[in-house]
């Protein structure tokens, strides 16, 4: 991945371009490094003629609580030029989602990865904690710090939690009642899940339909939830996901068992109706579905569910 040279870098309120791709340079690292599959699926996809890669959007949870929540890492992201996009709820997980557009940035012909290439959305979830009872409250108060939320993004870039790590009885109990906020509480800010662009692919994997195919003869274990390829409403927005990586977890009372961490997606967008004139090599971000969609995520956060009893 390399260090960054951007000579041209723009001016953001926090800062300069190239302290932005580095940082997310940096979370990008950190999600790899702990979670193998999303790793070989990642390069993988490099491997398969030369393909140059771009990202769609990077996903991470947090507690709506005590400074913590999507403001902790908005912040950061705000004065990089982001801006909102939109938001969904989750009644089911007790949570709320909110995404984040890039900010308008200089990309050269060929530009890709996050060194040259088109800036990720930003997808940000936290966990709804007065909607859960009163004992799943209080395991997870116990853990947070008064401030820690404002070490969000250094959280991500290092893959460490800011709070003490759980013990597997509070984990067990947390998990019984809501999986989502377990696995934010033994995961912290570390990368949820990051997607491909599968638009900006140039070759074979320009095609999700490919990308199912190819994966499925690999034996990767894909999400299945509302079928292998989630399919928006108005069928303008595809995506595939994996089932996230199952890692051995020492947990602070000395307990060692395997749960979810991480995934990896493929999001495809397809041009809007009113632009289906425009000429390929002539269509522009814009020109694409943008959003996100209720039924689609709802199935992917799946991904981390919790197969066994815990």
């Amino acid at each position: 991945m390399g260090s960054l040279n951007l000579p041209h870098a723009s001016s953001f309120k926090g800062g300069s371009e190239t302290i932005l791709r580095n940082v997310l340079e940096s979370i990008l690292k950190t999600y790899l490094r702990k979670n193998p599959t999303s790793n070989t699926i990642w390069e993988l996809v490099q491997s398969m003629d030369n393909e140059k890669i771009c990202y769609d959007h990077f996903t991470f949870r947090t507690f709506k609580v005590d400074g913590y929540g999507i403001d902790s890492l908005l912040s950061f992201f705000m004065d990089y030029g982001y801006k909102i996009g939109g938001e969904l709820d989750f009644p089911k997980n007790k949570s709320k989602v909110k995404w984040f557009s890039p900010p308008d940035v200089h990309v050269p012909h060929d530009g890709h990865g996050l060194t040259y290439g088109p800036l990720p959305r930003i997808v940000i979830a936290e966990v709804l904690l007065d909607q859960l009872s009163a004992e799943s409250q209080g395991i997870i108060r116990k853990y947070l710090k008064p401030e820690g939320g404002k070490q969000a993004v250094l959280s991500s870039t290092l893959g460490s939690l800011i709070w003490e790590k759980p013990t597997w009885t509070d984990f067990k109990q947390l998990a019984k009642e809501n999986e989502f906020a377990a696995w934010t509480l033994i995961h912290g800010y570390t990368m949820n899940h990051l997607a491909f662009s599968v638009h900006r692919f140039k070759h074979q994997f320009s095609d999700i339909k490919f990308i199912k195919q190819f994966l499925e003869e690999k034996e990767f274990k894909l999400n299945t939830d509302g079928g292998v390829i989630k399919v928006s409403q108005d069928g303008l927005l595809l995506q595939v996901s994996s089932i996230s990586d199952k890692l051995a977890v020492e947990f602070a009372d000395g307990v060692t068992e395997t749960i979810p961490a991480s995934y990896i997606e493929f999001t495809q967008r397809l041009v809007l109706p009113q632009f289906k004139d425009v000429p390929f090599d002539e269509v522009k971000e814009f020109h694409r579905r943008e959003a996100f969609e209720l039924g689609n995520a709802s199935n992917i956060m799946e991904s981390t569910r919790f197969t066994a009893e815990v």
